[in-house]
């Protein structure tokens, strides 16, 4: 029997659903995202300041919910961001003008990799967390996230992936010539079908799979859908 997972159209799918037939926002699904990775990683114990890598899609968004949790939290975070915040949209846009609102530091590196100035910050970070690329990710990561991509692999700090390493396809469980090694990988409401490939728990590390606050009998459904051939 395969196992219960969904791949990244059914996961778009669940959150649709969610927001359509049981009318939780996304940014609700979003909040609940980012606190549940913020309590497990403070879970797993932090020792000194948390860099949180985001992109400019939902991936990103979860990162700006993270420090902001982790902020309350009274732990020590700097944001960066691979992305224009003219070009945020939706949701992920919400949560980043709310997290510059707070005081916690954000560095806009747009479309430069500045792996000198990346290096700097990552110098005595407790936890890496990689927000950079959701599921709807696929092939190569673009620069500059395959050279961001590479140098956070280089730092020895451990690494959250959020949803799932950048860099691993979604569905297949490939990985990327430029591909997040993650210590822990905090995905939402259900595994994804490529977690399940051979060799993908070395990029995956271990997995925490959290409730957004979708229902479960909306997740039974997807999953046992999904588990169904076509």
């Amino acid at each position: 029997m395969p196992p219960r997972a969904l791949d990244r159209t059914q996961s778009r799918e669940l959150d649709r659903r969610a927001m359509k037939e049981y009318g939780i926002s996304g940014l609700v699904l979003m909040e609940n995202a980012g606190r549940g990775a913020a309590d497990t990683l403070g879970a797993l114990g932090i020792s000194g300041p948390v860099v949180l890598c985001c992109g400019k899609g939902n991936n990103g968004g979860d990162g700006f919910v993270i420090a902001r949790h982790l902020d309350l939290r009274g732990h020590a975070v700097r944001v960066l961001v691979w992305a224009d915040p003219a070009e945020l949209t939706g949701d992920a846009a919400v949560n980043f003008n709310i997290l510059a609102k707070t005081g916690v530091p954000i560095e806009v590196f747009g479309a430069e990799p500045r792996l000198d100035r990346l290096g700097e910050v990552l110098s005595g970070a407790g936890w890496i967390v990689d927000a950079l690329l959701g599921t709807g990710a696929r092939g190569e990561p673009r620069p500059p996230c395959d050279a961001v991509i590479d140098r956070l692999n280089r730092s020895g700090v451990p690494i959250l992936a959020v949803d799932l390493p950048s860099g691993l396809d979604c569905d297949s469980g490939q990985p990327a010539d430029h591909t997040i090694r993650a210590a822990h990988t905090c995905t939402f409401a259900a595994p994804k079908r490529g977690f399940f490939a051979p060799g993908a728990e070395q990029y995956t590390g271990e997995l925490h799979v959290l409730d957004i606050g979708a229902p479960p009998k909306l997740i039974d459904e997807m999953l046992d859908a999904a588990g169904q051939p076509g």
